[in-house]
């Protein structure tokens, strides 16, 4: 046995390597960046990555090849589906201040090594999201001048035929991602100013195309004799919801820029609920409109609304619509660009990634070389890639970040608060949050007043109960639930029933997503088996979100929490599972190979140079544990122990074996 210990213990460290958590300090504001964004700002930011080209390329799409005039409701269904993911987005963002987005909520709540992978998967869906927009700003403003820009550089420049890359070196796109790095480079607050103008002019081109479009509206186009209003009927209608759920995605720009907001806690909730309904009522706003203006039969999927403005005899029109669409193309271009470089620096700043991308500019308070070097990365990719070979590697990244960050809400909020050796940082976000009733319990004496029992370990709780019930601590199994289940589960860590749940949760999500889309086709699986396999890996998702329940979660945050925990993010789990499921192969032999270089990049560098790695080396200071008496309570106080041995002398020093037991106080009173 003792071999197999010895054995086992290298396997054990580097696990505990692997799954460390991110140690947050007390004061949480703290930045080398600036914090400068108000609540407006933040909110066009939202804007401003959500409501880019989709708006004019894919509500045509939808509508014509998949939905109908219906594509209002499945926007409306993807709508609802992004505010469930939102929602994990602004609770983190509002209780962890800190750049870095989905990467950062992964790291203080699930392991390093996680948050690595997403956030390498999240640099890469940025770099390809950027790069396409690029393509299709570059593809739009060519076809205004009738394809000069691509017959110039196709006549004089070069030319090649090779799978997977452009015809020609797309010059215009990679010169507009070089540009708008270069103004980014000069700090937040030009990011913003250039937001701020090219989300107005969208947002007045959307309210044009708005009030001019519902004045040329034809009802007739909804009739039976044009389709009906849903012929494809409730297949379409999920299917091109699946589709719509991508116009969505951006609103992570928000918690992306949480450590520039100057009140965080309320700005980014604020921000992230009122872009996102924003962005949710002008796509259906704008497909009401658009399928009312003509027969959604006839739609161009290429140039929708300006095509339907030409062919209702307003081509004049069609000019305005071009210039909202190059506007809206340029937000998403910069919320790209300013949330790419951010998620690198927060990597680097972890000593994740190379230290160089880590530095801030002293002036800018920006990571000028993050920013430069990703930039252009991205200008090259948007120079030599194919728009369609770029898009359908998407999508991937960004929703194993949404399932691990819908994931991490549920730990956290069952997670009881942790302190380290250092006294005031803690592991857990509330660390500004006052002791909760698992750290002390509160309760009533023969007087009347309430007073307070603090622990004199994290294992030993003084609780009177002579009068009152005890109240159980966050993690361990509600009060209600102890006869029933206390055997089973109660031996358990505080939280660790709920992350076995969670782990659970996921597997249960892929494996019940994994039958409902290949099951019947691909896998060709019998009826009885098919009905067996959906019953089981249903029955297990949901008695792993009721085990889940049965727990006391954290109730006392002063800032965001998402309601409805563990329902709201177990359905967004369930969600982005499943339209993982959907992808095409090629992006998941993409997501595999760029996955296993990350792998190479963390086990070469990342966990070598990781700051809680050093920070586990470090000699831990010492902290001595003392008992005080204040007014015949028992307080417990934590003073700490230089390294020369000499105690802080800033409390009193009381000997705990001195100190009298509860049985004597009892009798002294």
């Amino acid at each position: 046995m003792a071999t197999c210990d010895k054995g086992c213990a290298p396997a054990v460290r580097l696990c505990a390597r692997l799954n460390r958590l991110k140690t947050l300090d007390d004061d949480m504001m703290a930045t080398s960046l600036k914090r400068c964004l108000s609540t407006l700002d933040l909110t066009l930011l939202g804007v401003g990555g959500m409501v880019g080209s989709g708006l004019y390329v894919l509500t045509g799409t939808v509508a014509k090849d998949m939905v109908g005039p219906a594509v209002i409701i499945s926007f409306l269904f993807a709508g609802f589906a992004s505010l469930l993911a939102a929602f994990c987005y602004a609770e983190f963002g509002a209780r962890i201040p800190k750049t870095g987005s989905a990467y950062m909520f992964t790291y203080v709540s699930v392991g390093e090594v996680w948050a690595f992978l997403i956030g390498w998967n999240v640099i890469l869906e940025n770099m390809i999201g950027g790069a396409a927009v690029a393509r299709a700003w570059s593809g739009y403003l060519d076809s205004i001048f009738n394809h000069a820009i691509q017959n110039f550089t196709e006549t004089h420049i070069m030319q090649w035929n090779v799978p997977f890359l452009a015809h020609y070196p797309d010059l215009l796109a990679a010169g507009i991602l070089v540009v708008a790095s270069f103004f980014i480079s000069f700090g937040v607050q030009v990011s913003s100013y250039l937001n701020h103008i090219f989300s107005t002019i969208s947002m007045g081109v959307i309210i044009f195309i708005l009030v001019f479009g519902f004045a040329l509206a034809e009802p007739a186009n909804w009739s039976q004799k044009e389709g009906g209003f849903s012929p494809f009927g409730w297949s379409g209608i999920l299917a091109g919801s699946a589709t719509c759920f991508y116009a969505f995605v951006g609103f992570d720009v928000i918690a992306s820029s949480s450590e520039e907001a100057k009140n965080p806690q309320k700005a980014v909730p604020i921000a992230t609920a009122i872009s996102l309904g924003l962005a949710a009522t002008a796509y259906i706003l704008v497909s009401t409109v658009l399928t009312l203006m003509v027969p959604w039969h006839t739609l161009d999927p290429n140039s929708a609304l300006a095509d339907a403005f030409f062919r209702r005899g307003y081509s004049w029109a069609g000019v305005v619509v071009a210039v909202g669409s190059i506007c809206a193309m340029n937000t998403v271009l910069l919320c790209n660009l300013f949330s790419l470089p951010r998620i690198v620096y927060a990597m680097a700043e972890d000593g994740l990634f190379f230290s160089i991308f880590a530095r801030v500019n002293p002036i800018t308070k920006v990571p000028v070389n993050a920013i430069l070097v990703f930039g252009i990365l991205m200008a090259t990719m948007a120079l030599i890639f194919d728009l369609e070979a770029l898009v359908q590697f998407l999508s991937i990244g960004t929703l194993l970040a949404y399932t691990f960050v819908a994931a991490s809400v549920i730990v956290l909020r069952f997670q009881p608060e942790k302190t380290n050796s250092k006294g005031n940082t803690s592991t857990s976000p509330n660390s500004n949050a006052e002791a909760t009733p698992s750290e002390s319990q509160i309760i009533s004496e023969d007087s009347g007043e309430l007073k307070q029992y603090e622990s004199f370990s994290d294992k030993l709780q003084l609780v009177e109960r002579q009068k009152t019930r005890e109240r159980r601590g966050v993690g361990q199994l509600r009060a209600c639930w102890e006869p029933y289940l206390g055997q089973l589960l109660g031996n358990c860590e505080p939280g660790e029933v709920v992350a076995m749940c969670v782990a659970a949760l996921i597997v249960s999500s892929v494996s019940l997503c994994a039958v409902l889309e290949f099951g019947n086709q691909q896998l060709q699986l019998p009826g009885w088996s098919f009905t067996t396999l959906l019953v089981i890996f249903s029955s297990a998702f949901l008695l792993s979100m009721t085990l889940i329940w049965f727990h006391e979660p954290q109730t006392n945050s002063k800032t965001f929490q998402v309601p409805l925990v563990p329902l709201t993010p177990g359905a967004s789990i369930f969600i982005n599972v499943f339209l993982m499921m959907k992808l095409s192969y090629l992006t998941w032999i993409r997501f595999t190979v760029w996955i296993a270089i990350g792998l190479f990049v963390y086990f070469g560098y990342g966990i070598w140079h990781s700051k809680e790695g050093m920070r586990e080396l470090q000699p831990k200071d010492m902290a001595a544990r003392y008992v005080v008496l204040p007014s015949g309570s028992l307080v417990e106080t934590v003073q700490s122990v230089q390294p020369d041995g000499l105690v802080d002398t800033a409390a009193p020093l009381i000997n705990p074996s001195t100190v009298p037991t509860t049985e004597e106080l009892a009798g002294k009173r």
